[in-house]
């Protein structure tokens, strides 16, 4: 039963989906089941596996999924007997569990799959983002070029990002092979709640396509949300060194770091 429920833990991990893992560290007098057993709980509070059944896993699960909200693991005591703060059970032992979360990895979309889109991908993987590559043209977006991404979607972009879920654990870079694909790009995201959406190009070519944004009724607010020109000034002009001026970027908003010298930095 155990291994089924780490398989299904680990199947969940893989897709990139919130989930948690309640395992009964110590068991005294009697209780349902006994040390290690585990039971996964998702996001909407549906489980595999069980520890037991009744009041236990029933609390459980609501303390699984306050944990998985808030994104920390932690231990409970609980009492399975009628007494005053215990759970109001008959079992009268008393057991420990212990709730491990496994959150989802931060997203990394990448629209684009031309040479500074291949470097971002390089730096996204080292970085533990789970990596999305989004492309119209198959021969930029296929498994040879991308070996390790997490997800290659392939077709018309404006659709594949309207039915993609974008939310606060999203970073998004524009690198499409020219502006149309960019404005495509931009208005298909510009009102999710990513963390983060980085455009590249020059100051004029950013600025036409914010004021054709603007006269479809973009707000101002959100086109000054958009970091573009995307990057920060390295100085480097290499596929290789304006990638990490762009994954620099995203640090310093993911991390909510600043652009000082650490040696400038008074204690």
């Amino acid at each position: 039963m155990e291994y089924k429920v780490l398989d299904q833990i680990s199947n969940e991990i893989k897709l990139n989906k919130k989930v948690a893992l309640a395992t009964i560290t110590r068991a005294e007098g009697s209780t349902p089941r006994k040390e290690g057993s585990v039971m996964g709980i998702k996001e909407d509070g549906s489980i595999f596996g069980t520890i037991g059944g009744g009041n236990l896993e029933l609390v459980v699960i609501e303390h699984a999924k306050k944990c998985i909200e808030n994104k920390e693991s932690k231990s409970f005591n609980f009492k399975l007997t009628d007494d005053k703060g215990s759970l109001h059970m008959q079992c009268g032992g008393e057991a420990d569990v212990f709730i491990k979360v496994f959150n989802r990895l931060d997203k990394l979309f990448i629209i684009g799959g031309g040479h500074i889109s291949l470097e971002l991908y390089k730096l996204g993987k080292m970085l533990d983002f789970y990596t999305i590559i989004v492309e119209d043209r198959e021969e930029f977006c296929n498994i040879n070029r991308f070996p390790n991404a997490d997800e290659l979607k392939v077709g018309n972009i404006h659709e594949i990002l309207d039915k993609y879920e974008i939310d606060d654990s999203s970073y998004i870079v524009i690198v499409t092979r020219g502006h149309k694909q960019d404005e495509i790009s931009l208005k298909s995201v510009i009102n999710t709640e990513a963390k983060y959406i980085g455009m590249i190009g020059s100051k004029n070519k950013t600025e036409y396509i914010m004021n054709n944004l603007k006269t479809e009724g973009i707000s101002q607010k959100k086109l000054d949300e958009v970091y573009a020109p995307i990057g920060i000034n390295l100085g480097g002009q290499t596929p290789e060194e304006i990638a990490f001026s762009i994954m620099s970027e995203i640090l310093v908003k993911k991390n909510k770091g600043s652009l000082d010298h650490l040696k400038d930095i008074k204690k």
